[in-house]
């Protein structure tokens, strides 16, 4: 196997929104430094996202100063800098009906220009500072407002191999960023090998499986237009990637937990202490 490296890095500071390409990442108990600390709610505190809001792809946030400064932008629309309130006023707030917590409040005008933007009422809040929310899987690890984990991790074999079976059915290959990783790995010969890592060090960071990413809708999406662009590439997936011990749905990639904190930089090594089982997947268990 030839020597497995990190290819790219890649935080959201706003969940569901276009992510920031970084050299090097300070990483926490709940992933990339500044990962999806903050989201956008409707007005009953349910978080939006791309599987119905698609042109959320096309926004852009970044953090500033530090961890001081938000600022929002989009082609065509003036750029908005806000203050980050780190605690102060709280709404709740909630994740698939299946998480409900609370969320600091941030500057209206925020709340304005998300809502100018997507046509519908938003509102962004952060994270808390006590904020705690526990991931499932082989290893839980904790997360903000991730979907369920700290790290989504995708490997560049895994998509050539998707690429290269999308062509053969007559279809245009695409781009990493439909699956919106953390952390891309170039280096494994095989696709999936991320599958089958139990516990792997990337630079002086310890990560651990936590399960398989079950796919939405989100990579139907053309991250660059925020539009939906078809069946691919769910249907091509769905002709080698269903998990039925999750329920049936297709995969690409895996969630992991991090269990040592550290910095990450492009071109570290990525060294496996531990693999599972060969067909072993212990994660749909713990779900």
């Amino acid at each position: 196997m030839s020597v497995a490296r990190v290819a790219a890095l890649t935080y959201y500071p706003v969940k569901g929104l276009a992510g920031v390409s970084v050299e090097s990442a300070e990483v926490g108990p709940s992933g990339l430094r500044h990962d999806r600390t903050f989201m956008l709610v409707e007005p009953d505190g349910t978080f939006l996202s791309q599987r119905s809001l698609p042109a959320m792809a096309t926004l852009r946030a970044s953090v500033l100063d530090d961890g001081a400064a938000l600022r929002l932008s989009a082609d065509g629309a003036e750029h908005l800098e806000i203050p980050v309130q780190y605690d102060g006023k709280r709404r709740d707030v909630s994740l698939f009906g299946k998480w409900f917590g609370q969320g600091v409040v941030q500057d209206p005008a925020a709340d304005e220009w998300f809502s100018a933007r997507l046509g519908k009422a938003a509102a962004v809040v952060r994270v808390t500072p006590e904020h705690e929310r526990l991931g499932w899987g082989v290893h839980g690890g904790q997360t903000a407002f991730g979907d369920a984990h700290a790290l989504l991790i995708t490997s560049l074999s895994s998509l050539d191999g998707l690429n290269a079976r999308i062509v053969e059915r007559g279809g245009d290959a695409i781009p990493m960023n439909r699956f919106r990783p953390n952390i891309v790995v170039a280096g494994w010969d095989e696709p999936h090998t991320e599958d089958k890592l139990l516990r792997a060090s990337l630079g002086s960071v310890e990560i651990g499986y936590a399960a398989r990413a079950i796919r939405c809708a989100v990579p139907t999406v053309d991250q660059a237009t925020g539009e939906k662009r078809g069946p691919e590439p769910t249907r091509t997936l769905a002709s080698y990637r269903r998990q039925p011990d999750y329920g049936g749905g297709v995969s690409f990639g895996m969630k992991a937990a991090v269990l040592a904190e550290g910095n990450l930089q492009l071109g570290d090594e990525v060294t496996v202490h531990e693999w599972l089982a060969d067909g072993v997947d212990p994660a749909s268990a713990t779900r």
